[in-house]
């Protein structure tokens, strides 16, 4: 089964996925980034996790208040705890030094196959998409997501406007 399912996934589906997979593995590099370059990841994956609910379940309020809910619990975790050592922001240049981490690659697939497996799930049993359980728990997933990412961004936007803070890592 597993087989037949690979075999009917569209092209552009293996297409996105090595895309995201070079991005992921580009962030397990220490690498230099503008603000704006380090806010863009987790809008994308943000957009493409409300994308993920709003194309299977619609404006569906039970939804929509699962991801927040989660988001909002995720986001004030992430923000209680420092930037990862060896972070740093440059205010002369605008620039972060970030060291690499696995994390975003692991966010990023999360994000992919949550997507992947509802779809394949809603495909084979289409009722599912009615369980009143079914879509608050899948946009729970994804707020959580949703939330680490949004946290890792503000975390370092507070770096760029008081870089002291790094200093207290």
């Amino acid at each position: 089964m597993i087989l037949r399912i690979l075999a009917n996934t569209p092209s552009w589906v293996w297409g996105l996925l090595a895309a995201l997979l070079a991005l992921g593995i580009s962030q397990m590099f220490t690498r230099s980034a503008s603000l704006s370059r380090v806010m863009f990841l987790p809008a994308a994956m943000t957009g493409l996790a409300l994308y993920g609910i709003f194309s299977i379940f619609g404006a569906n309020p039970a939804a929509l208040l699962a991801w927040c809910a989660a988001a909002a619990l995720a986001v004030p975790a992430l923000l209680r705890r420092p930037p990862p050592a060896r972070t740093r922001y440059d205010a002369a240049t605008r620039r972060f030094t970030l060291p690499g981490s696995p994390l975003p690659l692991l966010l990023i697939l999360g994000i992919f196959l949550t997507k992947y497996v509802v779809g394949v799930t809603l495909a084979m049993q289409p009722a599912l998409g009615e369980d009143a359980l079914f879509a608050p728990a899948v946009s729970a997933l994804y707020g959580v997501f949703s939330g680490i990412f949004i946290g890792r961004a503000l975390r370092l936007w507070r770096l760029a406007k008081r870089p002291d803070l790094a200093l207290a890592c």
